[in-house]
């Protein structure tokens, strides 16, 4: 085996994000729409379902994370959702503030929230170029 193909990216596995309470955390992000793959108290970890695929995001308790107010500066994770303005308004309705109006963008539109230690996730559609959603 080369060494190119022993260091071939495949996908993503989990995306990892640090929180100061996993029971908030885990309660925010239900509200979010998200549903739980599996929790590990014991360990600080909760695994939160992405569509179909077996990876997710990882949640991950770091105790000394105190709350942050958005938008702090931080990588943004963008899952994609059939219709972002939607997904604002359900989001709104389960009382998560997005950190803005949606916005165009090239696909479609995103919608972005923050969660209390300031983790920014987006949900961005394919209402634009439905060719290359993954319902396409």
């Amino acid at each position: 085996m080369s060494d190119k193909e022993s260091y071939e990216l495949l996908g993503f596995d989990n995306v990892l994000l640090p929180v100061g309470d996993l029971g908030q955390a885990v309660g925010f992000y239900e509200r979010a729409g998200f549903t739980v793959g599996f929790r590990f108290d014991e360990a600080g970890i909760a695994l939160l379902k992405v569509g179909a695929e077996t990876p997710g995001i990882l949640l991950r308790a770091e105790e000394e994370l105190g709350h942050r107010p958005p938008p702090w500066p931080s990588p943004r994770v963008w899952l994609e959702v059939p219709d972002a303005r939607a997904a604002a308004r359900e989001l709104a309705a389960a009382g998560i503030t997005a950190l803005d109006e949606a916005f165009p963008v090239a696909t479609g539109w995103t919608v972005e929230i923050a969660d209390p230690w300031g983790n920014v996730l987006g949900f961005t559609d394919y209402t634009k170029r439905p060719e290359l959603g993954r319902r396409g």
